[in-house]
C-alpha cells in the first residue's frame, strides 16, 4: 500500500532456553498508515515491547513478514539495520535513557552527529526542538538537574531530532505524573497535528489511548478482536 507505514504479515516470534520455547508473537498481523497515531495495548506479557523492537529493527521476528518505510527490514544486513534506525525511526522509552554526561542540548545532538550532520547544524536543530518542547531554558542542564517530564521531553526530542517516518513509544508517561504525562500527550497529538508525525505507542495510559487514531489490542501473542476503551480501562 502506497501510503503504509508498517506493513506485517503473520510475524511470529520465539525465544528458546533451557526451559524450552517461548511463543511472544504468534502470527500479527497489522498495517499502520502513513500520519496515523496507533496505540499498541494489552497486559504484560502479551508482547508489545517485542512488537515495537521487531518494528524498529531492535529485534527480529522467527517468522514472517514486515515492511517498514517500504523497506523489507528484515533483509537488511546489521549495518544497513543500524543506518535505517538512525535515518527512519525515533525511540522514546518508558526510562529516558539520556546520557547522564551530556547537558540536555547535546543529548539531543547525538542523533544528528551520528547521521553526519555538521555541529552547527545540530546545534540549530536542537535549539529549535528546546524551543518547541519548552526547555530552552535547560539546554545546559544535565539529566540529573531536570525533572522526569523535563526529562521525557528530551527523550521525545531527541527521538524527532532526524525528522524520522516513524516515532516507536514503549510507555513513555510510565513513570510519569499525571500533570507531565498530560503534557507529554500533547506534544504528540501536536506533533502529529502539526507535521503529521507517524505514532506506534504501547501503553497503558488510557487519556494517551483517546489521543490515538487507532487502538490494536494484543492478546497472548496476537492481534484481539476490537475492544472498546471501557473495557480496557477496567481490564487495567
Amino acid at each position: 500500500m502506497a501510503d503504509s507505514m508498517v506493513e506485517i504479515g503473520n510475524l511470529s516470534k520465539q525465544f528458546r532456553d533451557d526451559c524450552g520455547t517461548l511463543d511472544v508473537l504468534k502470527g500479527v498481523s497489522l498495517t499502520v498508515k502513513k500520519g496515523e497515531m496507533v496505540a499498541l495495548v494489552g497486559v504484560s506479557g502479551a508482547g508489545k515491547t517485542t512488537l515495537l523492537q521487531i518494528i524498529g529493527g531492535l529485534d527480529r521476528p522467527t517468522s514472517g513478514d514486515i515492511t517498514v518505510c517500504r523497506r523489507p527490514i528484515g533483509e537488511l544486513s546489521a549495518h544497513e539495520l543500524a543506518a535505517f534506525r538512525n535515518q527512519e525511526i525515533g525511540f522514546v522509552f518508558q526510562f529516558h535513557h539520556l546520557l547522564p554526561d551530556f547537558t540536555a542540548i547535546e543529548n539531543l545532538m547525538i542523533p544528528g552527529l551520528i547521521h553526519g550532520k555538521s555541529k552547527k547544524e545540530c546545534i540549530e536543530r536542537a535549539t529549535d526542538l528546546l524551543q518547541t518542547f519548552g526547555l530552552i531554558n535547560r539546554k545546559g542542564h544535565y539529566p540529573s538537574e531536570l525533572s522526569g517530564g523535563e526529562r521525557q521531553r528530551v527523550a521525545l526530542a531527541r527521538a524527532m531530532f532526524n525528522k524520522p517516518a516513524l516515532v516507536l513509544a514503549d510507555e513513555p508517561t510510565g513513570n510519569l505524573d499525571r500533570a507531565n504525562g498530560e503534557l507529554l500527550i500533547e506534544f504528540f497529538e501536536r506533533a502529529n497535528s502539526q507535521h503529521g508525525q507517524t505514532f506506534v505507542v504501547a501503553t497503558h495510559n488510557s487519556r494517551l489511548c483517546r489521543g490515538m487514531h487507532r487502538i490494536v489490542y494484543l492478546e497472548d501473542g496476537v492481534v484481539s478482536a476490537n475492544q472498546n476503551l471501557t473495557t480496557l480501562e477496567e481490564e487495567w
